[in-house]
């Protein structure tokens, strides 16, 4: 399908879910579209996000990824359509396991029973990007161990990037025919997916990150993360440890089984954030497909996370504005919030703290009408998110997926626990935050953190201590000689100063002197 027949299609799909009137009512559509119309009325009575999101859905599996990532947007996009997008899921035929067999063999350049000891042909899962097979594997140290293996779906990056190319023209031709559309910033968002999907297609990224918060988790024992056997990890495929647990979302197998789902809810927000607030490194899809509890006697009750595909980071800077945010949130401390928003250097400068602080306090108030364990932190972040928008803030990405991936844990949360009080789990997580960084544990830890480097220059101190007073004694002793010769060249201007003014008056008195010896 060529890159011309594509863009048809597209149009023709715009155009049969109505999306002109969507996002261009009023422009240049309008007329094409009572001409493709024309004797076939368009079925437009459903809301605009159904409409959306089922024309994502016709469109194939990059735009459905697509939506996806839109609907983390909630800063840019109205509720209405953000959670319509937020139910698309990939729903993907797999792809014959001929062709996963085929490329397994050329990752690892073997045959395939040389690989592993058994294979599962029958695909487990299959999505937009890749599918899973279960398989068993033997080890350098001879073990057998039933593995997982992740395989990229063929043909995949040509597919994308000629869908991206098309996106990427429909943005720039949308902002041009819509005010309201370019307030949405397409081709910013684009470039946002752009970024996503590339870092999904390699296998190898999303093993590392796997990898990182296995070693970040691991004191916990609150969550399980499968490892990745890096003998076996190539950009199109990955072997990792095999999971099993039963999905999070049925929640009536988990309280048969004998699960706390209370204590389930509070341990999915510790999770959160401790990987928020201590590690700067967190799960940014943990929507409930990639969820599972353990029900196995060794680890009962715990979390299994899967699919690292998307992964949230933050700098100390990002952890400091949002334990600072939520606790002035919680202080009703607007002012605060308003001068957070201005020392981030996202508001443009001359922005008025009074009218930011006003704003503020319009979107937070109305949340202490209710018991705590009612307000959303995700909802209270992402409102002050879209009053941003009016301030032209310019709202950082990884800021955007922490908010997203709040919601997913407080609706989860609050799905195995309506009465969760997600303030109460949080505040002593954003209460050690601060204190770490103003404490003596701070002055403590930035002393470890430094200490292979002063360990490396104290022995050099009394010889650099030495060089520099050697230096410093030379310096003074060229600046005192400098300073003596310029005193001595000042002493004999003075003189000649002097003499010549003495020699002067004495010629002006003989001067005088002649000349009375003449007159008389």
């Amino acid at each position: 399908m060529t890159r011309y027949v594509r863009a048809v299609v597209i149009l023709w799909v715009i155009l049969r879910y109505g999306l002109d009137e969507l996002a261009l009512s009023g422009f240049r559509l309008r007329g094409l579209a009572r001409i493709i119309s024309f004797g076939r009325r368009r079925h437009l009575d459903a809301p605009r996000g159904q409409r959306l999101r089922q024309a994502l859905e016709a469109l194939g599996p990059i735009f459905v990824k697509f939506g996806q990532v839109l609907s983390t947007r909630r800063d840019l996009l109205p509720p209405d359509i953000a959670d319509e997008l937020a139910m698309l899921q990939d729903r993907v035929p797999p792809f014959p396991s001929e062709v996963a067999v085929a490329t397994i063999e050329r990752a690892f350049k073997r045959p395939l029973a040389a690989v592993f000891e058994t294979f599962e042909h029958e695909p487990v899962a299959s999505a937009s990007i890749a599918q899973v097979h279960f398989a068993t594997v033997r080890l350098r140290n001879g073990e057998v161990k039933e593995v997982a293996v992740k395989v990229l779906r063929p043909g995949m990056l040509p597919v994308i990037e000629k869908d991206l190319d098309l996106m990427r023209m429909m943005a720039r031709w949308v902002e041009g025919v819509s005010y309201d559309a370019r307030r949405l910033k397409p081709r910013e968002v684009v470039a946002e997916f752009d970024k996503y999907l590339h870092d999904e297609l390699d296998l190898v990224r999303e093993a590392a990150n796997a990898a990182q918060l296995r070693r970040n988790m691991a004191d916990l024992h609150l969550v399980l993360i499968p490892e990745m056997y890096w003998d076996f990890v190539h950009p199109e495929v990955i072997v990792m440890e095999r999971m099993t647990g039963v999905p999070i979302s049925q929640v009536e197998r988990l309280r048969e089984a004998g699960v706390d789902l209370r204590q389930l809810a509070r341990d999915g927000v510790t999770i959160f954030f401790t990987q928020v607030f201590r590690d700067g490194f967190f799960h940014a899809d943990m929507h409930p497909g990639n969820i599972q509890v353990s029900v196995a006697p060794g680890t009962f009750g715990r979390y299994i996370s899967l699919d690292f595909g998307i992964i949230g980071t933050l700098t100390e800077s990002d952890k400091d504005y949002l334990a600072q945010n939520f606790a002035a949130f919680f202080r009703r401390d607007y002012k605060r919030v308003a001068e957070l928003h201005i020392e981030s250097g996202w508001v443009p400068p001359g922005t008025r703290v009074d009218e930011l602080e006003g704003a503020v306090r319009t979107v937070c108030e109305p949340y202490f009408d209710r018991p705590l364990r009612e307000i959303s932190l995700g909802m209270v972040l992402m409102r002050l998110f879209q009053m941003s928008r009016r301030f032209n803030v310019d709202i950082q990405p990884q800021l955007v997926l922490l908010q997203k991936t709040l919601l997913n844990i407080e609706g989860l949360g609050r799905q195995l626990d309506p009465e969760l009080d997600l303030w109460a789990t949080a505040k002593p997580f954003l209460e050690k935050w601060m204190l770490d960084q103003i404490g003596p544990q701070k002055l403590v830890q930035e002393l470890r953190d430094q200490a292979p480097r002063y360990a490396k220059i104290l022995p050099e101190l009394p010889r650099l201590l030495h060089s520099y007073l050697t230096e410093r004694h030379d310096s003074l002793r060229r600046d005192m000689v400098d300073l003596m010769a310029e005193q001595r060249r000042t002493n004999r201007l003075l003189q000649g100063l002097v003499y010549g003014g003495i020699g002067f008056a004495l010629g002006l008195i003989v001067m005088q002197v002649l000349v009375r010896v003449r007159l008389f």
